[in-house]
């Protein structure tokens, strides 16, 4: 008979390496798994490659692990690897070909293995963060309801008519291209993207694909194109500030369970009746998230707010045509 109980380490912040993050298990101190699959770290060459944690203590994509029984390990986090690697290899038609539950699971399972080091650390942090995700009743309530439908990793789960998240697919032009892989993510608007070669993949968390709705245009322009980096980085802003305003959390209700149930079905609503899903739109905070993303060019946000009531777009022209590489104009 399957499983289908859900386990909350919320209810009791049960976050330590006693426990498997995935199913609550108890189990020793080196039952773990990597937060960022092995097969990751070899491909692209992360073992030793840094990463700052809140707390402003260091470690490195091998060290990043966090507790998980065997049985989790084995039979819930390789396969979903192995789909995900196997996908990859065939680039963007194959990661367009997977699931978008597989992908949702995929980033979901490094987005909170990031988050659960944090919470894990915030018992005996280094430097203590400014703002402690634990001490935080709404940021916490956001990240149960995340972890809640995350757990469709170890329980079947059906999604009634939604996925809780946004995902966007781009393709890189290579000759404009050097860089094999890119992370970013941002812990309290659920906002990630995560790059693999040609490929990279934008993912906002627990919106139920309504920013996908909202970018819908803009992206349906980027299908087709080897866009140019520049261009990705602009696109990422978009995606990052949208998550940055939207103003609803999901809740989420599973259907009452039959003793012949070998799955859970899962409905959502969101409440746009007393919320606004998104605030409002603001050009200026919009530009500063885009020089935050166009660093690497050293775009500033005086050239970006050329036109105080529009910032520059590398994507579009003024009639909102897609703009192609060959009509960027760039600092060299």
């Amino acid at each position: 008979m399957t499983d289908l109980k859900l386990y909350d380490p919320f209810e009791k912040m049960q976050f330590s390496d006693d426990f498997c993050f995935l199913c609550g298990t108890t189990i020793t101190n080196e039952q773990r798994t990597p937060v960022f699959a092995g097969w990751l770290q070899q491909k692209y060459n992360l073992q030793n490659k840094e990463l700052l944690l809140l707390d402003k203590s260091v470690t490195t994509f091998s060290e990043l692990t966090i507790p998980c029984c065997d049985n989790c390990h084995t039979s819930h986090i390789i396969p979903l690897e192995n789909e995900v690697e196997q996908a990859a290899e065939k680039g963007l038609a194959g990661l367009q070909a997977l699931e978008k539950q597989k992908l949702f699971q995929w980033i979901g399972k490094m987005y909170y293995g990031t988050l659960v080091t944090e919470l894990i650390k915030e018992a005996d942090p280094l430097i203590r963060p400014e703002y402690a995700v634990s001490e935080n009743p709404k940021m916490l309530g956001k990240f149960r309801s995340f972890f809640q439908v995350l757990q469709s990793l170890r329980v079947p789960m059906v999604f009634s008519d939604f996925i809780p998240s946004s995902l966007f697919l781009l393709e890189v032009n290579p000759a404009e291209d050097e860089l094999p892989f890119e992370y970013q993510d941002e812990l309290t608007t659920m906002a990630f993207s995560i790059k693999l070669g040609p490929v990279v993949i934008v993912c906002t968390l627990l919106d139920n694909g309504i920013i996908s709705r909202a970018l819908g245009r803009m992206y349906r322009l980027t299908q087709g194109q080897q866009l140019h980096p520049i261009q990705v980085a602009e696109f990422k802003a978009r995606a990052f500030y949208a998550a940055y305003i939207f103003n609803v959390v999901p809740e989420y209700f599973i259907r009452p369970v039959k003793p012949e149930d070998d799955h859970l079905v899962i409905d959502s609503i969101i409440d746009d009746v007393t919320n606004e899903v998104f605030n409002p739109w603001e050009v200026t905070a919009y530009a500063h998230m885009l020089e935050e993303m166009l660093k690497p060019w050293n775009i500033r946000e005086k050239e970006i707010l050329q036109n105080p009531q529009q910032t520059i777009s590398f994507l579009v022209d003024d009639s909102g045509a897609f703009k192609s590489i060959d009509k960027l104009e760039l600092k060299k």
